[in-house]
């Protein structure tokens, strides 16, 4: 029976503190064993890992495998990996459709006695390119959808332990942490005076990751070698890039951008650097250094920037088989010039509201993501055709909403003005849309189109003039 209804797997993992964690133990504790949900159980696993994990420090994990080809975490799993748009199929073709013609719990059964008998084995990886705004094309891999899966079950055994180890200085790929929460670490530490910044950026991290010394972090919290072997196995998985293979068994190097667990191996390797600039006897410290990470993505603020400190890190990166992209990395002073991150401009910009000349720090959308936004606009409108003035909305929206739900964050960021660029945007892009000589026919080519779509079919309402004054750009609302 299915039993996932009862808990959001979204929210499995969401650690606050030891309190709270301690708390959801005992609430779940205390139902009955037979009333507890898939999720639940697992819920009830993790957290346990966690306070483990939180109250000894050095303690190894040595009986984590069995746990993994578990149904229950297996079915969490999977309801995870289809709610995250598991359509796109890898090598075998596979959709979420046609396993569930399958029949899903046979699928997993035989998932989970492979796992058992140690006899799984992951299929390549699907190579894939998408566009950069520059032109070129960045490397994305896809695993199976069987792999994405045990990859995820993986994930949900191990990601509690390090998670307890994670600092806070942490903020790409984590439970109930997002981009916004790293600007608006960088935003109290402005103005903390913290304005000289080093934005780093490391040359195909993902590429570069060394395997051995992955497994070596790895091993200092996880002694299970079953699940060292099953992510050495992903690690190694060939790559099929259009049925020319690389990688493989001799491949020393690298995870694959796209994979489940990539993100989180990712941070397991790079909690090294978060933990040696935060050591608080530690070289950066002393230098009054604080470190803001997203993933591979990361910077380094302070008052002023220690002589010398770009070329400690590059060493300290270099030993971890790591290289800094000196072109693309630079010291900056955010008073003078814009640091631009995680598609965020910071810049300290004169208040609008205010005659006196006063500044305070702007958070936008940078060019460069209003641009992205516009393109995929543009693309979206250009691969419709003969759609209804419904479907279009409709088509349009996900994309409108997941830009806006990124860059609209209330007491943070001041978006009003990119905004009604956007708008304008739409509104000429619809006019040409229904000026098409296929779409002539429609009475929106006579029309605001924009406005109708707005008002009569549900197309989200971008920019709306107002007399109320702008959100408190001075507001210190951290």
């Amino acid at each position: 029976m299915n039993k996932l209804s009862a808990i959001n797997t979204d929210k499995l993992t969401n650690y606050k503190n030891q309190d709270s964690v301690e708390k959801k133990i005992e609430s779940i504790t205390n139902k009955s064993r037979g009333s507890r949900s898939f999720s639940e159980k697992v819920r009830l696993f993790q957290l346990k890992l966690y306070d483990k994990a939180k109250r000894e420090k050095d303690y190894r994990f040595y009986i984590l495998y069995d746990k993994i080809f578990l149904i229950q975490t297996l079915e969490v799993a999977y309801h995870k990996v289809k709610s995250k748009g598991g359509s796109s199929p890898g090598v075998d073709g596979q959709t979420i459709v046609d396993i569930e013609k399958y029949g899903k719990e046979k699928f997993l059964a035989d998932l989970s006695e492979d796992l058992r008998k140690k006899s799984y084995q992951p299929q390549p990886v699907k190579r894939v390119f998408i566009d950069k705004e520059d032109g070129s094309k960045r490397p994305l891999g896809i695993p199976t959808i069987r792999d994405r899966i045990a990859q995820t079950a993986c994930k949900l055994v191990i990601e509690p332990i390090f998670e307890a180890d994670f600092e806070d200085s942490s903020y790409g790929f984590r439970p109930n942490r997002k981009a916004s929460d790293a600007i608006r670490a960088i935003k109290s530490n402005l103005y903390k005076g913290l304005t000289e910044v080093y934005d780093a950026d490391l040359s195909k991290f993902f590429d570069k990751i060394p395997h051995d010394k992955l497994m070596k972090t790895l091993s200092l919290r996880i002694s299970d070698k079953r699940v060292l072997q099953l992510i050495n196995l992903w690690l190694k998985s060939p790559v099929d890039d259009g049925g020319k293979y690389t990688g493989g068994k001799r491949n020393k190097v690298g995870a694959p951008q796209g994979g489940v667990i990539s993100p989180l191996l990712s941070n397991i390797y790079l909690h090294l650097l978060d933990k040696i600039v935060r050591k608080s006897d530690g070289h950066y410290r002393r230098a009054g250094v604080e470190i803001i990470r997203f993933a591979d993505d990361f910077i380094l603020m302070s008052r002023k920037m220690p002589e010398g400190i770009t070329e400690v890190l590059a060493k300290l990166l270099a030993r971890m088989g790591l290289q800094i992209n000196e072109e693309k990395s630079k010291v900056l002073d955010v008073g003078k010039e814009p640091l631009e991150y995680l598609g965020f401009e910071i810049r300290y910009a004169k208040s609008i509201l205010h005659r006196d000349g006063r500044k305070y720090w702007s958070i936008i959308p940078s060019p460069k993501s209003q641009r992205k936004l516009r393109q995929k606009l543009r693309l979206r409108l250009r691969h419709i055709g003969h759609y209804g003035p419904s479907k279009v909305a409709a088509e349009l929206n996900p994309i409108l909403r997941g830009w806006l739900n990124y860059f609209d964050q209330p007491g943070l960021s001041h978006i009003q003005i990119a905004r009604q660029k956007l708008r304008h945007y739409l509104s000429e892009r619809l006019y040409r849309y229904y000026s098409r000589k296929s779409q002539r026919r429609s009475k929106l080519s006579r029309r605001d189109a924009y406005t109708e779509l707005t008002t009569k079919y549900g197309l989200i309402q971008v920019y709306t003039s107002s007399k109320t004054r702008p959100v408190n750009a001075m507001s210190r609302n951290l």
